[in-house]
């Protein structure tokens, strides 16, 4: 993981949550940040990421929810 993105998940709290996605989804993440061509590109894609992590129901702009796991309880809203 570059170190401008350690330092940008860990000051934004979402570290965590980066964690918790599935290996693709770091796996998109980092390299869609890092081919940018462009530093204006790159801090874009780096803020829609760390975005979609803060709110947790999205991925690469699309709904995204994330699996429970066996024995978790309902969320009840």
């Amino acid at each position: 993981m570059p170190s401008f993105v350690r330092k940008a998940l860990l000051e934004n709290g979402v570290m965590e949550a980066y964690r918790l996605r599935p290996a693709y989804q770091q796996n998109d993440y980092l390299g869609w940040i890092t081919r940018a061509k462009l530093e204006p590109t790159r801090q874009r894609r780096l803020a829609q990421m760390l975005d979609e992590l803060a709110g947790g129901d999205r991925y690469m702009k699309m709904t995204w929810r994330p699996k429970r796991s066996p024995g978790s309880p309902l969320k009840k809203k």
